[in-house]
């Protein structure tokens, strides 16, 4: 059984960047600002305070990454009140904090959140005409998984 998810026309969008990511999260929410501030934005930490800064609006921070923010942008995902996942992850660094990194995608693409790793995927994801229209996500039926049978 499959089951979906509506997306509503003002999408919920977390914002993360890694440090190195940062300074290009920043400049890619400067030259979308007009788009992003039909939307409701949620970001970690440090990323979070500067996009508030430089878009002059209010962006619901959370953790940072390493101290659980990717892990509550995660269990957002989960319950259904994240839409979009922009995360700009430094892919020539390794960050104290991979396994979170790994979780997080990996719950995003369990729940069939759209995701955007860079800017030109983000670009692609702010201009589509779904980022202002009502939308259905298939959700996978994860019950069977839930209803295994675990062998002792």
């Amino acid at each position: 059984m499959i089951t979906h998810r509506s997306f509503q026309p003002r999408k919920r969008i977390a914002m993360v960047a890694h440090d190195k990511k940062k300074k290009e999260m920043v400049e890619w929410a400067e030259k979308n600002k007009v788009i992003l501030a039909r939307h409701e934005l949620l970001a970690t930490g440090t990323t979070g305070r500067l996009l508030e800064d430089q878009l002059d609006r209010p962006v619901k921070k959370l953790l940072s990454g390493p101290l659980g923010g990717d892990q509550q942008i995660g269990a957002m995902i989960a319950d259904g009140d994240i839409d979009i996942l922009i995360f700009f992850w430094d892919p020539m660094e390794a960050q104290p904090h991979d396994s979170d990194v790994k979780a997080l995608l990996r719950v995003a693409i369990a729940w069939n959140c759209v995701v955007a790793n860079d800017p030109a995927t983000a670009d692609f994801i702010i201009s589509s005409p779904l980022m202002s229209d009502h939308y259905q996500a298939v959700i996978p039926d994860y019950s069977g998984y839930l209803k295994r049978k675990i062998e002792d």
